[in-house]
């Protein structure tokens, strides 16, 4: 179960609502992929639709910021981009960003994601709800979460 309490529920400056991380936000903008690979010094990149983000697992090391947009909230290629760069090994900040609904959030956090920019606010008591819903999960996922299965196959032990 998530603990809601410790994530920032509020408006950052940069228009973070929701983040889930104790270490710094990056404070610079992010680049395009394309922009990443041609250049050495960034470590913010931005993820559009129909990106390809296999092209940064060698670069993984060095970023700390992934920023997957989401233009409209029915197109879910973002959450396979988080989950690409998670079982890869990425651990720095994937954040939703754009058209990011409440009840998408609880699986988008399966995936990796991190933080959260809706382009519209998220009513707080909804965000709790929404992330506290299910105290249980059927499947592993990109996050620390103990399927079921494997809880009752440990208790029977």
């Amino acid at each position: 179960m998530t603990d809601v309490s410790t994530a920032d529920l509020g408006s950052s400056p940069d228009g973070v609502q929701l983040r889930f991380r104790d270490d710094e936000p990056v404070d610079h903008a992010s680049v395009t992929v394309d922009a990443f690979l041609d250049q050495s010094n960034a470590n913010a990149v931005r993820v559009e639709p129909g990106d390809d983000v296999r092209a940064l697992l060698p670069h993984i090391g060095q970023i700390q910021l992934v920023e997957v947009n989401f233009p409209a909230f029915g197109d879910g290629r973002g959450y396979s981009s988080a989950r690409i760069l998670r079982e890869a090994g990425y651990v720095g900040e994937i954040r939703a960003v754009g058209d990011v609904l409440v009840d998408q959030l609880p699986y988008m956090k399966r995936c990796g994601f991190d933080a959260f920019e809706p382009d519209n606010a998220l009513n707080a008591e909804d965000v709790e709800n929404a992330l506290n819903r299910w105290p249980d999960v059927y499947q592993s996922a990109a996050d620390s979460r103990t399927a079921i299965w494997s809880k009752r196959h440990a208790a029977a032990s």
